[in-house]
């Protein structure tokens, strides 16, 4: 079974995931490319265990409309340094509203997943290879940030509205 992390804790995942669109579908629940979610949409929405994943190339408007009817997205990392991701994770959850499962899939490890976390992602696919239990260390590897992001306001801000508030 593959790794998961879900809300900051291993988890057991219920989902299959399909890579190629003409992979054949199983009966539970799976994660289907963004070609096989336009194609069969209907029968899909009317299943309600079908998630979509998206790769760095897809525009997550494509499934705007849909985001209260799915009840997982998943983003596709295929290596470590390709950070389009962060940028749909936040789309979907403040553009678009996205309030389901956000879960980063293929290279996902431990450096990331504190950033990935302040961009809307609640669940990751740990790269086959490496250790869940390690993995759930990243979350603690940083205390604080400097960018605005999902989860809080930027440093320099926070700082500023502080000494502001001292000197008056």
């Amino acid at each position: 079974m593959p790794q998961l992390i879900k809300n900051r804790a291993p988890a057991d995942d219920r989902f299959t995931l399909i890579r190629a669109a003409d992979d054949p579908l199983p009966t539970g629940p799976a994660i289907v490319p963004l070609a096989t979610w336009k194609a069969q949409r209907d029968a899909f929405v009317g299943r309600g265990d079908v998630g979509v994943w998206l790769g760095p190339a897809d525009d997550p408007a494509e499934i705007a409309a849909d985001v209260a009817r799915l009840p997982l997205v998943a983003v596709d990392f295929p290596q470590f340094s390709d950070g389009r991701g962060y940028s749909t994770a936040r789309l979907l959850r403040e553009r678009y509203g996205f309030t389901g499962e956000l879960r980063a899939i293929g290279d996902v490890q431990r450096d990331q997943l504190a950033y990935l976390a302040q961009c809307g992602f609640d669940a990751f696919a740990i790269r086959d290879g490496k250790d869940v239990q390690d993995a759930l260390h990243g979350f603690d590897d940083f205390s604080d940030g400097y960018q605005l992001t999902a989860a809080r306001t930027p440093w320099f801000r926070r700082r500023a509205a502080a000494s502001s508030a001292v000197v008056e």
